[in-house]
């Protein structure tokens, strides 16, 4: 029986992608979020950081940026500029994309 268990493959569970959002403040921050308590608190700062970055050089560079939108295979990011804070939405794609016949 022990050797079956060596060519056993591993069950992988599937996890669902985040859907929410969160605001961030001046300082990076998450001030409040609506997310499950399972997303990682570090992946959460971490797109606080990347957002608020853009916005900061965006600004420096005297580029008018109130939205920004990152689109990903499976997930979007879309986040609003918020007096040097920010709110960001997080979203998975559904599985099924119909696009408009133009």
């Amino acid at each position: 029986m022990d050797l079956l268990r060596l060519f056993r493959k591993p069950i992988l569970s599937l996890q669902q992608l985040p859907s929410g959002s969160f605001t961030v403040g001046r300082d990076g921050q998450v001030l409040v979020s609506t997310l499950a308590s399972t997303v990682s608190p570090a992946l959460l700062q971490d797109i606080a950081q990347a957002v608020l970055a853009a916005f900061r050089q965006a600004a420096d560079a005297g580029v008018p940026l109130s939205e920004l939108i990152v689109r990903y295979s499976a997930f979007k990011i879309t986040a609003r500029e918020l007096r040097g804070g920010a709110i960001v939405f997080l979203a998975p794609h559904s599985t099924l994309m119909v696009s408009p016949l133009v």
